[in-house]
């Protein structure tokens, strides 16, 4: 599934082609792809007529663009501050397209007469005879809906925590739950009402780096280890958005259809048998909640039992 760096891709590539267009027609070709919008597709689809787009914006792995009326939409909108991202939009907005990809969904602007996609689930066309949007999605588990905005984020996720990327992240709050946990921290990293936008990928990545065990209680981590571990997950969402984020088939891409390349240089996530980048010891794989775990056995050793985690904290 995409996480943080994969969907602020596609976030920045919407920002640029579709902020500021009108709506002249919608068809949604699915109805999975627009479950979540309770009214239907064909109510979608006439609500989203005439509407104008505002500036994309992001939640972890959520995506909604702003919506007002194209006559009430003037030249100059009121700037207002957007949760997670350093963006404006117009403060007359009262409702937004919300997104979520799930495991293989796809925004793409495509020229006007592009030949269809095999999976188009719903396309949307703009007034200005420009590039149309196009949600396209194979297993149909990501979709569109119209959502109300709550203090300028969609009131369906409005639960979903703030990211580490985000500059209203509370790093004193966040570190203190974290040590507060007594499941593992791999577990409190994928919590979305903890931290959003890190998912399995990242959560491997971040954990190698910080040469911490997946599942090490998070009460049993020292100051400096949750710090560390923070450190980490900002480190490698940095370097994996810098480069497009990861896209292991053609699933993953942006808003153009490219691919980001940080899978390049995962040094844990994937990588069973191959040797570890600090110390040569192969990669292990095990199974985690329905999902794998990728760890190294010799830099990222589980606590050895409670008490002895309960010493060191305690002598620290």
């Amino acid at each position: 599934m995409p996480e943080l760096p994969e969907v602020e891709v596609v976030r920045r590539g919407l920002e640029r082609w579709t902020a500021g267009r009108t709506v002249a027609a919608a068809e949604a070709l699915h109805p999975r792809a627009v479950r979540r919008h309770a009214a239907g597709a064909a109510d979608f689809a006439a609500r989203l007529v005439g509407r104008t787009f505002g500036v994309a914006c992001r939640r972890g792995k959520y995506l909604w663009i702003p919506l007002t009326d194209a006559q009430a939409s003037g030249p100059a909108p009121v700037p207002v501050s957007v949760p997670g991202a350093a963006l404006t939009l117009d403060a007359s907005a009262d409702e937004a397209l919300l997104g979520h990809l799930g495991m293989s969904g796809q925004l793409l602007i495509q020229p006007v007469g592009t030949p269809d996609e095999t999976h188009l689930r719903i396309r949307v066309v703009f007034a200005d005879d420009g590039p149309e949007l196009r949600f396209v999605d194979q297993r149909t588990f990501g979709g569109l809906a119209l959502d109300a905005l709550k203090d300028g984020v969609p009131a369906t996720i409005a639960h979903i925590a703030r990211d580490p990327m985000d500059p209203q992240f509370d790093d004193r709050a966040f570190l203190a739950a974290l040590r507060a946990k007594n499941t593992g921290v791999k577990r409190a990293l994928l919590d979305q009402s903890l931290i959003s936008g890190v998912g399995n990928i990242y959560a491997d990545e971040a954990l190698w780096r910080a040469r911490l065990h997946f599942d090490r209680p998070g009460n049993t981590l020292r100051p400096g280890e949750a710090a560390r571990l923070l450190a980490a997950v900002r480190e490698v969402l940095g370097e994996a958005l810098a480069v497009g984020g990861t896209s292991f088939d053609s699933l993953y891409v942006d808003v153009n259809g490219e691919s980001g390349y940080f899978s390049r240089s995962l040094n844990a996530y994937g990588q069973a048998g191959r040797p570890c980048g600090r110390c040569q010891t192969p990669i292990t794989r095990v199974a985690f909640m329905n999902r794998s775990s990728y760890y190294c056995p010799h830099c990222q050793r589980p606590a050895r039992s409670a008490a002895a985690a309960g010493n060191r904290l305690a002598a620290s």
